[in-house]
């Protein structure tokens, strides 16, 4: 009766060859080696050429004299053959050994065999690193989603699949980098720790500085230093970086997650909007994606994108015009109840006001969602930091940019009039502690101050990256499209 080797029984196996090697002085994680080609080179050159590289074994077929193994490094695989005739005692070293998981640098010439493949008759190999536990499902693939989410290293081992999702991801940002760069953007840093947390409506993580002994706040956003740099003289500043709000968990949210926020002095919400097009001209060409099928939805991605005013589409879908819902720089909590009940969106009386216009909100954008389309046009009470369209009090120059029923980018024709800005921020502080709100915009003094010495018209956009990449990936996940997603710490057996 075949017995079944457990996972401490091959663990305790491996060590032991470790073992065994050190004390024939035969180093199982030597410091260095020298990689000569890389496999995809090796791919392109002649037979009889001569190759020095290195790699996993991903598969090995150990026969008596002879043995078949591929080896894989981080831009293809290849067969090597191994024969006991060519290295002698060696070969018996490799058999006992050697196995899956192995890294080994290995040395020869290649030839075809008899089915066509190309493979490098191995003159002289090295062991590099002797893995210890046992790779997962054999290579056939790693399908536990925590698995996979929490052990990335093994998926991306297991699953070349997803390795190709990281490296279109490094590319996507490669191309907004070379784009802006072109355009006369200057990419900049920004702190990530922060007196105040600003330039959003989330919830901060909270943290504490020893030598000052104050709190500081990890930044929800950006946007309010990239500002004062505009104001400070650059024409253009962009910064890709994570930002961090203490939320809840789903497919389309991570607690921390990537953005891009690039401002230009003299444009205005119109501006970005072109940028967007700009950046997916270059995205459908370099990734051919002119259409996709993303969670179910057939998707074109081609410019020109179609632009919707919010005012317009909510006429249109509540037969109401959006100002019975609004009061000013705020909201009529009235007419926001009264449209919840005609529309049947749940809803009680503690319900911030914000929040129940988004609900209202997304039940009117819903269908023009899918295929990517510019909602234009927001109110002044959720968005306190854009400029005021056609000098309409309740309405700013502010645009969403979905794609596949998901808000991939937000932006603005900036506010630059220090007492304006001043004024609805003061307005939405006011909202929030006469509501319970627990997301609006801060005050920031410092931002205020800088604003008084003058800030030329500007547009200013925020790009999700974790979205866009699980848009040209198409993943329906955040998870899939994050090495190292935020999850619960594993619990440990007792």
């Amino acid at each position: 009766m075949e017995t079944k080797t457990t996972l401490d029984e091959i663990i305790k196996t491996n060590y032991s060859k470790i073992d065994d090697l050190k004390k024939q002085n035969i180093d199982p994680f030597p410091p260095r080696f020298y990689v000569k080609n890389k496999i995809s080179e090796i791919k392109k050159m002649d037979i009889d050429s001569k190759v020095l590289t290195a790699g996993r074994i991903i598969l090995l077929r150990v026969m008596g004299k002879a043995s078949f193994a591929h080896i894989k490094d981080g831009t293809d695989k290849i067969q090597i053959y191994l024969k006991k005739d060519l290295l002698g005692e060696k070969y018996d070293l490799f058999k006992k050994y050697m196995t899956t998981g192995d890294f080994i640098g290995v040395e020869g010439k290649l030839f075809k065999t008899h089915t066509g493949e190309l493979t490098i008759n191995v003159e002289n190999f090295t062991i590099l690193s002797k893995s210890v536990r046992p790779m997962p499902e054999k290579w056939h693939g790693l399908n536990d989603p925590e698995t996979r989410y929490r052990e990335r290293y093994l998926d991306l081992i297991s699953n070349e699949e997803v390795k190709e999702i990281f490296v279109k991801r490094s590319r996507i940002i490669s191309i907004i980098r070379d784009t802006l760069n072109k355009d006369g953007y200057l990419e900049v840093e920004t702190p990530i720790l922060c007196s105040q947390a600003g330039g959003a409506s989330a919830r901060p993580f909270i943290t504490f500085h020893n030598a000052f002994k104050i709190e500081l706040y990890m930044r929800i956003a950006t946007e309010l230093p990239l500002k004062k740099l505009i104001i400070g003289g650059f024409d253009g500043v962009y910064e890709i970086g994570r930002v961090f709000r203490n939320e809840g968990v789903d497919t389309t949210h991570n607690p921390e997650f990537t953005t891009l926020e690039a401002y230009k002095a003299y444009s205005d919400y119109n501006g970005m909007a072109e940028l967007v097009e700009r950046l997916f001209e270059r995205f459908t060409s370099e990734f051919n994606l002119s259409e996709i099928e993303y969670d179910g939805m057939k998707i074109n991605l081609k410019p020109p994108f179609k632009r919707i005013s919010l005012p317009d589409l909510w006429k249109e879908k509540t037969g109401q015009d959006i100002h019975s819902v609004l009061k000013g720089k705020s909201f009529n909590r009235d007419g926001l109840y009264e449209l919840a009940e005609k529309l049947k969106i749940d809803y009680d009386k503690q319900t911030p006001s914000a929040k129940l216009f988004e609900r209202i909100m997304d039940w009117v954008i819903k269908e023009e969602t899918v295929q990517p389309t510019f909602i234009m046009d927001y109110p002044t009470a959720i968005t306190p930091l854009a400029k005021l369209k056609n000098q309409d009090e309740s309405i700013v120059e502010r645009f969403e940019f979905y794609v596949g029923g998901h808000e991939l980018a937000n932006a603005y024709s900036e506010l630059n009039d220090p007492q304006d800005q001043k004024s609805r921020l003061l307005e939405q502080l006011k909202q929030k502690f006469e509501e319970n709100l627990g997301e609006a915009d801060i005050l920031d003094k410092d931002f205020i101050e800088a604003m008084e010495y003058g800030m030329p018209p500007t547009g200013g956009i925020g790009i999700g990256i974790d979205r866009l990449t699980m848009l040209l990936s198409q993943k329906p996940s955040i998870r899939e499209v994050i090495l190292f997603p935020l999850l619960k710490p594993k619990e440990e057996t007792k």
